[in-house]
């Protein structure tokens, strides 16, 4: 598939690029920085771009078939990098003809109802740390449910760096039972490349974590 990927540069955008090359797609990688993206390849294609100037990333969807976002921050200043940059993305989609889109969003919007008592108390810490960012990452989410588009919305849990185990638990609409509160980015970048070829995940938000 030839797809466009936003947030390459990233943490998890780093090894989501590299999964999406190992399984043979053409990649565009559109980036703020593209010297920042330490990978090549025949079927790589970095362009300068940012979620935020529409301008900056018009006619760059044309001929794509899907968009993955893992656009990601962690300070707490306010920014609108999520659900402003969601919006221009979408729209540019619309306008590209482009229908599939997997958005990289956060356990940690999942409802009072989906969470133990232990898990709300640590919720509720991290909300009151990263209110703005976990705002935003909301109101992006709202942006993808009022679109027209065939959306896939991701929540991983805790994310780290550590050594990738080919596998993984997924539950849509759902948080996993018994999943455990972490999961490797490598793991994760595997979890969102699968949902491209999973049509049951369309209009589903897919809750990942380590199994």
């Amino acid at each position: 598939m030839k797809i466009v990927v936003f947030g390459a540069t990233g943490d998890t955008g780093i090894p989501l690029v590299k999964q999406l090359l190992l399984e043979g797609h053409e990649v565009t990688a559109i980036v703020r920085n593209p010297e920042k993206l330490e990978l090549s390849g025949t079927r790589l294609e970095v362009i300068r771009g940012d979620v935020l100037n529409p301008a900056a990333i018009e006619g760059k969807l044309t001929g794509k078939e899907a968009v993955l976002s893992v656009l990601g921050g962690n300070h707490r200043q306010p920014t609108t990098v999520y659900s402003e940059g969601m919006a221009n993305i979408i729209k540019e989609m619309k306008k590209s003809g482009v229908n599939r889109l997997i958005c990289l969003s956060a356990e940690t919007l999942k409802s009072k109802e989906e969470s133990s008592f232990t898990e709300r108390i640590l919720v509720k810490v991290l909300w009151r740390i990263f209110h703005n960012l976990y705002s935003d990452m909301q109101r992006m989410e709202e942006e993808i449910y009022q679109s027209t588009v065939d959306w896939t919305i991701i929540r991983p849990p805790y994310l780290t760096n550590g050594v990738p185990k080919g596998r993984y638990q997924i539950s849509f609409d759902k948080p996993v039972k018994k999943g455990k509160g972490r999961i490797t980015r490598a793991d994760l970048a595997a979890s969102i490349v699968d949902q491209l070829k999973n049509p049951d995940s369309i209009h589903r938000v897919a809750y990942v974590c380590a199994k």
